[in-house]
């Protein structure tokens, strides 16, 4: 049989111009369902998820109290946002919010992962929405875990207090925000001051810290010695320095040392009420007691026609104390109740029934 016919069929059934017709519509249809499944089956479609550490800043109490672990946020038909972990801390008046979130996004040409059009990148600033509340804040960090990486840590904060306010200090306190516990008081110490309605403290406390770039944070704080921290609670507010980290407030390793105080031109009355054996207690231990007491009349000089006379003030004295004082030994040297101990500093003694204001005369082992 001929390949075409004299009637110009193909095979002597298809007329040559049809069958041309057919396979130009069939390679059409080849060439169209081929794109099709390349564009459904390429990186513009793939999906990921990555985790990201946001930053909301600082955000009133109704917000925080809004946002929870679960809350969803489609940015898009392809960008999901979901929340993996909250952290709360306070902040002035409110709380800073960090959010670890799952970022669902789909994959671009340069085998990026995009959410909401764009790569999630250190510093982008990402809205979350959800039909309670609308908030927006910057990316922290990126990495493959679902939770912040948060650390209980021991920190001691030194303060000074109204008195009221250090008699409400107890050991177990929380510090709580939207009913999550950021921090908890473990230990504290009162010392008094030389002011009668002031009180020092030490308190240790363990924090809910996570780790951002190396650091232990509370909040924006970093946890490091001689930073501002703050705590709150119903009853009293801390806002005091940072004096050690991850250490405990341990009043029992230190030693004893002997301290000459002196006090001069006090009231009479005053230095009849100092007697031996006088102490200052905090916790149950005795941080200060007297062993010996020396009076004597202050000097009074003055000058006249005559010269210079010297006698002795008719109510003013002078008192030399000699004590036993519980002290610290640190690496700038000795300290009492957190403050330097050497010759000429002053010292405060809460002794019960007196509180004396005495410089320090000399330090003996």
């Amino acid at each position: 049989m001929e390949l075409i016919d004299d009637e110009g069929n193909l095979f002597g059934a298809v007329n040559v111009v049809d069958a041309l017709v057919i396979l130009l519509v069939l390679a059409v249809g080849v060439a169209g369902t081929a794109l099709i499944f390349t564009n459904g089956a390429g990186s513009g479609s793939e999906t990921e998820t990555t985790y990201a550490t946001v930053d909301l800043g600082e955000q009133p109490g109704y917000i925080v109290e809004a946002i929870n672990e679960g809350d969803t946020y489609n940015a898009s038909e392809s960008s999901q946002a979901t929340i993996t972990d909250v952290h709360l801390t306070p902040q002035g008046n409110n709380a800073r919010v960090f959010l670890r979130v799952e970022l669902q996004g789909q994959i671009n040409d340069d085998d990026q992962l995009t959410y909401a059009n764009a790569p999630p990148r250190l510093g982008r600033s990402i809205t979350f929405i959800t039909d309670l509340y609308e908030v927006s804040g910057q990316i922290r960090s990126i990495g493959d875990s679902d939770a912040l990486d948060r650390a209980q840590t021991a920190v001691v904060i030194q303060d000074t207090v109204t008195a009221a306010d250090a008699a409400d200090i107890a050991s177990g306190d929380e510090i709580r925000i939207a009913g999550r516990t950021v921090a908890t008081v473990e230990d504290v110490a009162v010392y008094a001051t030389a002011a009668p309605t002031q009180r020092r403290v030490f308190v240790e406390a363990t924090v809910d810290a996570h780790r951002q770039q190396g650091d232990l944070r509370f909040g924006g704080t970093i946890l490091r010695r001689g930073q501002s921290l703050s705590l709150s609670t119903a009853d009293y507010t801390l806002s005091g320095t940072i004096e050690q980290v991850g250490s405990e407030l341990d009043l029992g390793t230190t030693e004893q040392r002997t301290v000459t105080l002196r006090m001069n031109e006090i009231r009479e009355d005053l230095a009849d009420s100092i007697n031996p054996g006088l102490r200052e207690q905090v916790g149950g231990n005795t941080v200060a007691r007297v062993t010996a007491v020396e009076t004597e009349p202050s000097i009074i000089i003055a000058t006249d026609e005559n010269g210079v006379n010297i006698a002795d003030h008719p109510y003013n004295r002078d008192v030399t104390l000699t004590t036993e004082l519980r002290v610290r030994q640190t690496t700038t040297g000795l300290q009492f109740k957190g403050e330097p101990l050497r010759q000429g500093s002053t010292v405060v003694l809460d002794l019960g029934t007196v509180t004396v204001e005495a410089t320090v005369v000399s330090v003996r082992a």
